[in-house]
């Protein structure tokens, strides 16, 4: 069996990045998202230049005070946290539908078989990052790995804005250098019982007394030693209803001529009808997305009462709804297509089939 391809991204610092990006005289200095240090705040999240005076998140804000006398406290705006949030896993859910969301700012995705068509999980990485900078002005960390354990662990290696690869021949010389800490589920109660039966490393975990472990950490004895072998065999679960599938792609400088777009379009219609051969499936609704350059947006759909999979009727569909844009008078920065409304080819009439949600409905 081929090893799956697994990339944790975690944002860095994310409410306190957004507003340094939002509120440009927090560039560079220390902030701390959360509450009043008089009304038993609490931090939310810091900045890394708060970070390096021991700043963290979950700690008092008093006591963050103490530690950064010059602490900019910052009130949160989780509205906006949200939208940008959106963004990040619409990014996500562009290039695969298995995306398993930890937070407004933190995802695993399967990659194994993507929408971009990227057969390694590297270039998936650099790509999502790239994108997650360039459409929001933040940074992210990324982890690759076979699976979600050590892709987790990748991604805070080299933070901010890091990425770090374990690729097969190197997990043994991976796990060797961890603390026990860094095991699933290993808060710092759970790590001082295991050093106090002599686990200091991850690696120990494999040596120790089998009775001794299950009385330190009880009932995750067998799960904790799977792990210090870099065993995980869980799959990443999709965290909402997938309806739709499609691909999208952001230019490196701005497409202007109406027929390099068409072209565009026509390809990217084009992959979605190849995903619905690969799944045995039929769309009735054409959906494009175009961005200009000053970031507006707008989507067009147009549906059949009859689905298909015929590459060349979506992609002349997809073409057409050009028509109802500004594309070719304003210059564009990205481009997407999709199709949904999905129905199999052994579904009875009127019976839908799921496929994969990407940002387009």
């Amino acid at each position: 069996m081929s090893l799956r391809r697994i990339v944790h991204v975690d944002m860095d610092a994310f409410y306190a990045s957004v507003e340094q990006r939002d509120d440009r005289s927090l560039k560079g200095k220390p902030v701390a998202v959360g509450g009043r240090p008089e009304g038993r705040g609490v931090v939310a999240a810091a900045s890394y230049e708060a970070r390096a005076f021991g700043v963290r998140s979950a700690m008092s804000m008093a006591r963050a005070v103490r530690q950064c006398p010059h602490l900019v406290i910052v009130r949160p705006d989780f509205a906006r946290y949200r939208n940008v949030s959106l963004q990040v896993f619409a990014i996500f859910r562009s290039c695969t539908p298995l995306v398993e969301g930890l937070s407004l700012d933190e995802a695993y995705l399967d990659v194994t078989d993507n929408l971009w068509g990227e057969p390694l999980a590297t270039p998936v990485a650099r790509r999502l990052k790239q994108r997650i900078r360039e459409e929001t002005g933040l940074t992210a960390s990324a982890g690759v790995a076979s699976n979600k354990f050590l892709a987790k662990i990748a991604s805070g290696w080299k933070k901010p804005d890091g990425l770090t690869v374990i690729s097969p021949d190197r997990v043994e010389t991976f796990l060797q250098r961890l603390p026990v800490d860094a095991l699933w589920g290993v808060g710092p109660v759970t790590a001082k019982r295991l050093r106090e039966v002599g686990v200091e490393r991850l690696v120990d975990v494999r040596a120790a007394d089998a009775e001794r472990l299950r009385r330190a950490v009880g009932s995750q004895a067998d799960w904790l030693v799977r792990l210090s072998w870099g065993q995980d065999d869980r799959p990443v679960t999709p965290d909402r209803p997938s309806k739709s599938a499609g691909n999208e792609n952001t230019y490196a400088h701005d497409l202007i001529e109406l027929g390099t777009i068409r072209e565009e379009i026509d390809r990217l219609a084009r992959r979605a009808a190849a995903w619905l051969e690969r799944k045995g499936l039929e769309a009735r609704t054409v959906t494009i997305k175009v961005r200009y350059d000053d970031f507006s947006t707008v989507t067009r759909s147009h549906s059949t009462p009859t689905p298909t999979r015929d590459a060349d009727d979506i992609a002349r569909r997809a073409v057409a709804l050009l028509d109802r844009t500004d594309a070719g008078t304003r210059p564009v920065r990205l481009l997407g297509a999709s199709v949904h409304g999905f129905a199999s080819l052994d579904a009875t009439p009127g019976e839908e089939a799921s496929g994969d949600r990407l940002p387009f409905d």
